[in-house]
């Protein structure tokens, strides 16, 4: 490995984006269609552009309709939305015969290597380590390491960008009393995130437990449930969630996933948005209702021939401890909320789906450290630019990318809101507006006090930070 960082790059990037998930994907697609030309690139640490592959599972589909894609409600004709993709693999008239709104999760994936393939920019095996903010050139230094194909370190490299943004997604939940046993290999106690990884060894235990409520937890267990005989399924499903609740996805309910509504929830006092966030955990940790249906007719189907099944569906149930029985088995120590009872439930697998967190900046940022302005939490403030907020001896911007749900709201994660995000920010980035965006979304009022305009884009380099926490 190549000791000291490559000499600098003669000319500085426009934008760096550290991170190649749906978000920075649906950046850099954007960006290559500004007239003229952005130059930005794009670095990410694995080998390749992968969305959740174990969780893949046959069948399932996104919750969001496929015009959620990584373009189209921001430009529709761009040539990097889903309905081309399907033109370049003659796919478009058995896709408009299919009459699907909402495709399969493997659809998107692919959709979504097909853009990574061909769109120019983007470094895979690039392990960003480190940012700085250099005063006397007013540029964003970037410090990466070049990996090799077994994810080795094979050379050190530092790239310039006026302005950066981060996409660096999420990263697995597991409960505190679990971590021993996830991290312990003997018997299986995994993330939801590596089921697919991880099925056959599962399907193998005589007893699974899956711990969570939300899509991935009722995706898992339906696909667990089928694959097991009748009348010997043995499989626990749990939740902390007082119900198996269906997601929010009335007309008027989807508006909370708007600009309108994002905006809303931004200039909202810190505390208010702070309480408001768990209340609305229907709206983005519920369970689609098909997928509900298809489980109880699963269920349903193996009482015909007299009978129930050996499946047992407990929700309002925290997991208080957890410890191993031997060599082949896992003890899960239980806790009624309700009924204020606690039990022990011994298991041979355990599946976690208990969600994602967002990767903690700080490491990352630590050389902006100084310059950075923080909420009352010690979150990092962010404007309704999607900026961070930066002393203005730092000229250049950090945007962000699903690291905002304590500024932004729920929609954070959501992929609808993935392309409206993207051109915002290249046209606050930019100060032209190359993408126009609509200026009402919702026909919901969120507020009493309706809001004003936006005001006009200032140019690149004079951007106000607004400050609503």
């Amino acid at each position: 490995m190549t000791g000291t960082p490559a000499p600098e790059q003669d000319q500085p990037h426009d934008l760096v984006g550290i991170g190649i998930g749906p978000f920075n994907l649906s950046l850099a697609a954007l960006a290559h269609g500004i007239p003229g030309g952005l130059a930005a690139t794009f670095y990410e640490q694995r080998p390749a552009f992968t969305w959740h592959p174990g969780v893949l599972i046959e069948g399932a589909t996104l919750q969001v309709p496929f015009l959620a894609d990584l373009v189209t409600l921001a430009d529709p004709a761009s040539p990097w939305s889903f309905l081309n993709y399907l033109r370049s693999r003659d796919r478009l008239f058995p896709f408009y015969f299919a009459e699907r709104f909402h495709i399969q999760r493997a659809e998107y994936d692919a959709y979504c290597r097909w853009v990574s393939d061909s769109l120019p920019g983007l470094h895979y095996g690039h392990q960003v380590d480190a940012v700085r903010w250099n005063p006397e050139r007013d540029l964003f230094e970037v410090d990466f390491t070049q990996l090799d194909a077994e994810g080795e370190a094979e050379a050190l490299g530092r790239a310039y960008a006026r302005h950066l943004v981060l996409g660096i997604g999420t990263e697995p939940y597991v409960p505190e009393p679990l971590r021993p046993l996830a991290e312990a290999p003997a018997v299986p106690v995994i993330h939801s995130a590596d089921y697919l990884g991880n099925r056959e060894r599962l399907l193998a235990a005589e007893h699974i437990t899956v711990i969570g409520s939300g899509q991935s937890g009722a995706e898992v267990f339906l696909d667990l449930l089928r694959a097991r005989p009748a009348g010997a399924e043995k499989i626990h499903w749990l939740a902390r969630t007082e119900a198996f609740a269906p997601m929010e996805y009335s007309k008027l309910g989807l508006e909370h996933f708007t600009p309108d509504y994002t905006r809303y929830f931004h200039a909202l006092p810190e505390q208010t948005r702070d309480a408001l966030v768990p209340r609305q955990w229907q709206l983005h940790k519920g369970i689609d209702a098909d997928t509900i249906a298809a489980i109880h007719e699963e269920l349903y189907r193996r009482t015909l021939h007299g009978g129930w099944p050996d499946a047992v569906l407990t929700p309002g149930v925290t997991v208080r401890t957890a410890g191993r029985v031997g060599t082949t088995k896992v003890e899960l120590h239980l806790e009624h909320a309700q009924q204020g009872t606690r039990s022990r439930l011994t298991t041979n697998a355990v599946v976690l789906a208990t969600g994602y967190r967002e990767r903690p900046l700080d490491r990352m940022l630590a050389g902006l450290d100084p310059y950075m302005r923080r909420d009352a939490s010690g979150r990092p403030r962010v404007d309704d630019r999607f900026r961070l907020l930066l002393d203005p001896p730092v000229t250049g911007s950090v945007y962000v990318q699903n690291a905002e749900r304590h500024t932004h709201g729920v929609g954070a994660p959501d992929l609808g809101l993935a392309a409206w995000r993207s051109a915002g920010i290249l046209n606050s980035l930019t100060g032209e507006e190359h993408y126009p965006l609509p200026r009402r979304t919702a026909f919901t009022s969120f507020g009493l006090n309706r809001e004003q305009a936006r005001p006009a884009i200032p140019p690149a380099g004079l951007l106000p930070l607004v400050d609503h926490a």
